[in-house]
Protein backbone atom coordinates (compact mmCIF):
# COMPACT_ATOMS: atom_id res chain seq x y z
CA UNK A 1 0.00 0.00 0.00
CA UNK A 2 1.62 3.68 -1.12
CA UNK A 3 1.98 6.30 1.28
CA UNK A 4 -0.58 8.46 -0.68
CA UNK A 5 -3.43 5.04 -0.13
CA UNK A 6 -2.47 4.67 3.98
CA UNK A 7 -3.18 8.68 3.88
CA UNK A 8 -6.30 8.44 2.72
CA UNK A 9 -6.99 5.53 5.29
CA UNK A 10 -7.34 8.34 7.96
CA UNK A 11 -10.49 10.66 8.76
CA UNK A 12 -10.02 13.87 9.34
CA UNK A 13 -10.15 13.56 13.25
CA UNK A 14 -6.98 11.47 12.74
CA UNK A 15 -8.35 8.24 13.64
CA UNK A 16 -7.54 4.70 12.28
CA UNK A 17 -10.46 3.90 9.82
CA UNK A 18 -11.29 0.56 11.65
CA UNK A 19 -11.79 2.41 14.86
CA UNK A 20 -13.81 5.53 12.93
CA UNK A 21 -16.28 2.86 11.69
CA UNK A 22 -16.65 1.07 14.66
CA UNK A 23 -17.66 4.41 15.96
CA UNK A 24 -20.33 4.77 13.15
CA UNK A 25 -21.73 1.65 13.50
CA UNK A 26 -22.32 1.88 17.15
CA UNK A 27 -24.12 5.63 16.60
CA UNK A 28 -25.89 3.42 13.93
CA UNK A 29 -27.13 0.53 16.01
CA UNK A 30 -27.75 3.20 19.24
CA UNK A 31 -29.85 5.18 16.78
CA UNK A 32 -32.12 2.08 15.51
CA UNK A 33 -32.62 0.83 19.10
CA UNK A 34 -33.52 4.63 20.33
CA UNK A 35 -35.71 4.58 17.05
CA UNK A 36 -37.17 1.62 17.99
CA UNK A 37 -37.67 2.80 21.38
CA UNK A 38 -39.53 6.17 19.97
CA UNK A 39 -41.43 4.34 17.73
CA UNK A 40 -43.19 2.17 20.79
CA UNK A 41 -43.81 5.62 22.58
CA UNK A 42 -45.66 6.48 19.08
CA UNK A 43 -47.68 3.64 19.14
CA UNK A 44 -48.67 4.37 22.62
CA UNK A 45 -49.74 8.06 21.32
CA UNK A 46 -46.54 9.48 23.23
CA UNK A 47 -43.56 11.17 22.25
CA UNK A 48 -40.73 10.10 24.39
CA UNK A 49 -38.65 12.71 24.72
CA UNK A 50 -34.75 11.02 25.90
CA UNK A 51 -35.28 8.21 22.74
CA UNK A 52 -36.62 10.78 20.63
CA UNK A 53 -33.30 13.13 21.37
CA UNK A 54 -31.01 10.27 21.48
CA UNK A 55 -32.81 8.87 18.05
CA UNK A 56 -32.04 12.45 16.58
CA UNK A 57 -28.62 12.95 17.38
CA UNK A 58 -27.23 9.38 16.98
CA UNK A 59 -29.21 9.21 13.36
CA UNK A 60 -27.84 12.94 12.41
CA UNK A 61 -24.09 11.99 13.56
CA UNK A 62 -24.49 8.32 11.86
CA UNK A 63 -25.46 10.32 8.54
CA UNK A 64 -22.73 12.89 9.08
CA UNK A 65 -20.13 10.38 9.96
CA UNK A 66 -20.53 8.73 6.96
CA UNK A 67 -19.47 11.31 4.62
CA UNK A 68 -15.94 11.02 6.55
CA UNK A 69 -15.47 7.56 4.97
CA UNK A 70 -12.65 7.58 1.71
CA UNK A 71 -15.16 8.82 -1.21
CA UNK A 72 -14.94 6.63 -3.77
CA UNK A 73 -17.88 7.90 -6.12
CA UNK A 74 -21.73 8.04 -5.38
CA UNK A 75 -22.69 4.83 -3.31
CA UNK A 76 -26.28 3.90 -1.88
CA UNK A 77 -24.84 4.63 1.23
CA UNK A 78 -23.94 8.27 0.52
CA UNK A 79 -27.42 8.86 -1.11
CA UNK A 80 -29.36 7.26 1.97
CA UNK A 81 -26.75 9.39 3.73
CA UNK A 82 -28.09 12.41 2.15
CA UNK A 83 -31.62 11.46 2.12
CA UNK A 84 -31.64 10.82 5.54
CA UNK A 85 -29.96 14.06 6.11
CA UNK A 86 -33.00 16.06 4.74
CA UNK A 87 -35.45 13.87 6.67
CA UNK A 88 -33.66 14.35 9.81
CA UNK A 89 -33.74 17.68 9.02
CA UNK A 90 -37.40 17.84 8.65
CA UNK A 91 -38.11 15.90 11.37
CA UNK A 92 -36.39 18.86 13.74
CA UNK A 93 -38.87 21.25 12.17
CA UNK A 94 -41.99 19.09 12.79
CA UNK A 95 -40.62 19.05 16.25
CA UNK A 96 -40.23 22.97 16.54
CA UNK A 97 -43.20 23.84 14.79
CA UNK A 98 -45.48 21.15 17.42
CA UNK A 99 -46.39 19.27 13.84
CA UNK A 100 -46.60 15.67 15.82
CA UNK A 101 -47.78 13.74 12.64
CA UNK A 102 -44.92 15.11 10.41
CA UNK A 103 -43.07 14.54 12.98
CA UNK A 104 -44.01 10.86 13.37
CA UNK A 105 -43.69 10.46 9.74
CA UNK A 106 -40.17 11.70 9.27
CA UNK A 107 -38.97 9.57 12.06
CA UNK A 108 -40.16 6.34 10.99
CA UNK A 109 -39.15 7.15 7.50
CA UNK A 110 -36.03 7.88 8.99
CA UNK A 111 -35.75 4.73 11.11
CA UNK A 112 -36.62 2.46 7.89
CA UNK A 113 -33.45 4.13 5.77
CA UNK A 114 -31.29 2.62 9.00
CA UNK A 115 -33.02 -0.44 8.88
CA UNK A 116 -32.29 -0.87 4.96
CA UNK A 117 -28.90 -0.01 5.87
CA UNK A 118 -28.54 -2.60 8.49
CA UNK A 119 -29.88 -5.09 6.49
CA UNK A 120 -27.21 -4.32 3.65
CA UNK A 121 -24.35 -4.79 5.60
CA UNK A 122 -25.98 -7.73 7.56
CA UNK A 123 -26.08 -9.35 4.26
CA UNK A 124 -22.67 -8.06 3.46
CA UNK A 125 -20.90 -8.66 7.04
CA UNK A 126 -22.56 -12.05 8.31
CA UNK A 127 -20.91 -14.51 6.49
CA UNK A 128 -24.28 -17.12 6.81
CA UNK A 129 -26.25 -14.48 5.40
CA UNK A 130 -23.74 -13.39 3.07
CA UNK A 131 -23.76 -16.98 1.77
CA UNK A 132 -27.20 -16.44 1.02
CA UNK A 133 -26.59 -12.97 -0.91
CA UNK A 134 -23.25 -12.63 -1.90
CA UNK A 135 -23.29 -9.74 -4.22
CA UNK A 136 -25.94 -7.81 -1.74
CA UNK A 137 -28.40 -7.47 -4.97
CA UNK A 138 -30.56 -10.77 -4.56
CA UNK A 139 -34.08 -10.86 -4.18
CA UNK A 140 -33.60 -11.44 -0.54
CA UNK A 141 -32.10 -8.31 0.41
CA UNK A 142 -34.40 -6.41 -1.69
CA UNK A 143 -37.57 -8.31 -0.27
CA UNK A 144 -36.46 -7.78 3.62
CA UNK A 145 -35.59 -4.14 2.83
CA UNK A 146 -39.30 -3.34 1.00
CA UNK A 147 -40.71 -5.20 3.55
CA UNK A 148 -38.98 -3.08 6.52
CA UNK A 149 -39.73 0.15 5.04
CA UNK A 150 -43.41 -0.89 4.19
CA UNK A 151 -43.47 -2.01 7.79
CA UNK A 152 -42.08 1.20 9.41
CA UNK A 153 -45.13 3.34 6.52
CA UNK A 154 -47.70 1.16 8.40
CA UNK A 155 -46.15 1.56 12.06
CA UNK A 156 -45.84 5.87 11.15
CA UNK A 157 -49.59 5.17 9.93
CA UNK A 158 -51.43 3.48 13.13
CA UNK A 159 -49.15 5.86 15.21
CA UNK A 160 -50.33 9.01 13.12
CA UNK A 161 -53.55 8.06 13.74
CA UNK A 162 -53.44 7.67 17.47
CA UNK A 163 -51.93 11.27 17.45
CA UNK A 164 -55.20 12.68 15.58
CA UNK A 165 -57.71 10.58 18.21
CA UNK A 166 -55.61 12.16 21.33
Amino acid sequence: MCVFAKQEMRTLIGTDLSLFTIFHVLLSLVGILAGLIAITGFLRGRILPTSNRVFLGSTALTSITGFFFPFRGMTPGIMIGIVCSVILACSLGARRRGAPRTYIATVCFAEALNVVVLITQCFEKISVLHSLAPTGHEPIVAVLQLFSVMAFGIVALIAIRKVRLN
